[in-house]
């Protein structure tokens, strides 16, 4: 058995191939979608790889196999080529919104926006709730063009959240103080 080689050469020019075949420069907005959705999942691997309870580990899992049917989703030229593609299902966002509700029963009411920090854990998981909130914009912005599923904008909108939770319920766990945003005047 031969290895497959990483590099094909077929985008040294700038151009890459969709799902499907069509080839597009790489700075498409498909690629652009696809690819801040590529790292949103790298940065969900980097929160996973820090020291936290193993049942948000589990989850982070869950959510970066998600991902991965998000970017191929996304990758898809044509709802054909999509047709034989994993799909985002109404369970994985509820799965979301279950997983936040649950969180935020351990944690005290919020009254003021929080400054990101106080922990480089806590300060990962807000660092992955904007790269999360930019993959939504530029998904949105594509499915001006193009047919997206709106479980997929669904989805991400609700990741988001989960993130920003999953800070506050870290902070809450590793006894960081948050920091309320109080605007100078």
């Amino acid at each position: 058995m031969s290895n497959i080689k990483i590099y094909t050469k077929g985008g040294d020019k700038g151009s890459t191939s969709l799902i499907g075949g069509t080839r597009v420069p790489k700075y498409h907005d498909k690629i652009e979608a696809y690819g801040t959705v590529d790292e949103l999942c790298s940065f969900a691997g980097l929160l996973r790889d820090q020291d936290i309870d193993n049942y948000y580990k589990e989850i982070l899992l869950i959510i970066q196999n998600r991902l991965f049917v998000i970017e191929s989703l996304l990758a898809a030229d044509s709802e054909e080529s999509a047709a034989n593609l994993p799909k985002i299902e109404k369970s994985d966002i509820t799965l979301l919104e279950k997983e936040i509700d649950k969180m935020e029963e351990a944690l005290p009411v919020l009254t003021s926006f929080i400054l990101p920090g106080g922990h480089t854990t806590v300060s990962y998981c807000h660092i992955t709730r904007t790269i999360c909130r930019r993959a939504e914009r530029l998904t949105i912005k594509l499915s001006e063009k193009y047919q997206i599923d709106e479980l997929i904008i669904k989805y991400l909108n609700r990741l988001s959240d989960y993130f920003f939770v999953l800070a506050r319920k870290l902070s809450n766990d590793l006894n960081v103080e948050e920091i309320l945003w109080k605007p100078f005047k």
